[in-house]
């Protein structure tokens, strides 16, 4: 059901009065479209909760909030087919603080970690934070599709990595920045892995919500019974309704023995969640999906648009239409920018990106462009690409 809702962005000039970090890093002459945030009006449900409980001067610390886990059971059911058990969810400020505090559980200094670049960069720092060694078994990029995605997984390499020794694979599911979302048969294989291995697997399932309609998103948890004894996953609300400022993500598990291993999660990380995030999450699970409906749609919109416009201004730059979320891959190879192609179109087109190199070091000629905007601001952004990509010599006759 829609929500009736208008799925406008905010105009560019309110947008550069915001306070967030996308909208103060950069001079008010830049496009910053690097952060992973929209630039869309909050869900009605959501600031209805948040001025009811500013009005009230209900302001205090986090305590018990089981409306949360039965609300991301209740829309996690509805939206996926997967009945999470409202018992096992545990509350942390966000997806990294979750990411983390389970590491410092299930692992040790001196642990390998498995990862799958081009990746979210965090996932480098949080294992750096934990004193993992990292291992990576990066994607790679095929003509030709498979499993649904031009991006393929290195089986081979990856059950090596399994045999020798890793403690835990952090998966992004779906993939940040490949916006490829995994099938049921691979995440099974993984689970097998890890069952056979002795190995944890964590699933950041933050962006699950923004899943466009030819894919189906599968929860890690709701493949076997084997990825239930191996898999824990860390998800938010924030990606989905656009509240990663008020800090509340929460850890899911759906095996006894591993919900008994996480209770030596340290008691603080709960009271570290903002209450009036923990408060606007039930709200965005229990009432926000009409919202997330017509987001989607307009999202649907603008991944066409950015395809539509760089076919037309600059076709040498590589994208693959993604599946998932709101994030763009640009390969700009093409364009023989330099080493740091994101830094160079700061300077010259002032309009910033992520650079590539961030998610794996593979990727310095890619960039990762935020295209939940405006249409106009999009084609602004695309145009000043092109305004420093190389001009094809003219032919004289």
């Amino acid at each position: 059901m829609q929500s009736g809702f208008d799925v406008n962005a905010v105009n560019l000039a309110e947008l550069q009065t915001h306070h967030s970090e996308k909208w103060r890093t950069f001079p008010a002459d830049v496009l910053p479209l690097p952060v992973a945030e929209m630039d869309f009006a909050v869900a009605q449900p959501i600031r209805d909760v948040l001025t009811q409980m500013v009005s009230h001067s209900d302001l205090g610390y986090l305590g018990p909030i089981p409306e949360l886990g039965k609300a991301f059971s209740h829309f996690a059911t509805k939206r996926w087919g997967w009945k999470s058990d409202p018992e096992q969810v545990r509350v942390a400020a966000d997806v990294g603080v979750g990411v983390v505090e389970i590491l410092r559980v299930l692992t040790k200094p001196g642990d390998k970690i498995l990862i799958n670049s081009p990746v979210y960069p965090n996932f480098f720092t949080w294992s750096d934070e934990t004193h993992l060694v990292q291992v990576d078994v990066p994607f790679t990029e095929s003509e030709q599709e498979i499993n649904g995605s031009n991006w393929i997984l290195d089986w081979d390499a990856i059950e090596r990595a399994y045999a020798s020794g890793i403690a835990v694979h952090l998966l992004c599911n779906p993939h940040n920045p490949l916006g490829r979302v995994y099938t049921e048969a691979e995440l099974s294989r993984f689970a097998e892995l890890a069952e056979q291995h002795g190995v944890y697997i964590l699933s950041d399932e933050i962006h699950a919500p923004l899943t466009f309609a030819e894919r189906r998103f599968i929860p890690f948890l709701s493949v076997s019974e084997t990825a239930r004894q191996v898999g824990i996953t860390i998800t938010s609300s924030s990606k989905g309704w656009n509240i990663a400022g008020l800090k509340c993500a929460i850890i899911v598990s759906q095996n006894e023995q591993l919900h008994e291993k996480l209770k030596a999660i340290a008691p603080a990380t709960h009271y570290r969640a903002s209450l009036l995030g923990g408060f606007a999450s039930v709200a965005a699970f229990e009432q926000g999906e009409p919202w997330l409906d017509d987001v989607m749609v307009q999202l649907d919109h603008n991944r066409k648009i950015v395809a539509d416009v760089l076919a037309e201004q600059i076709p040498s730059v590589r994208y693959r239409i993604p599946h998932c979320s709101y994030l763009a891959w640009l390969d700009l190879s093409a364009l023989e920018l330099g080493e740091d192609p994101a830094a160079v179109l700061l300077e010259q087109a002032k309009v910033a990106f992520v650079p590539g190199i961030r998610f794996g070091k593979q990727s310095s000629q890619f960039v990762r462009l935020n295209f939940a905007t405006s249409p106009e601001i999009l084609r602004e952004a695309i145009k000043r690409i092109a305004s420093v990509a190389p001009k094809p010599a003219k032919i004289i006759a």
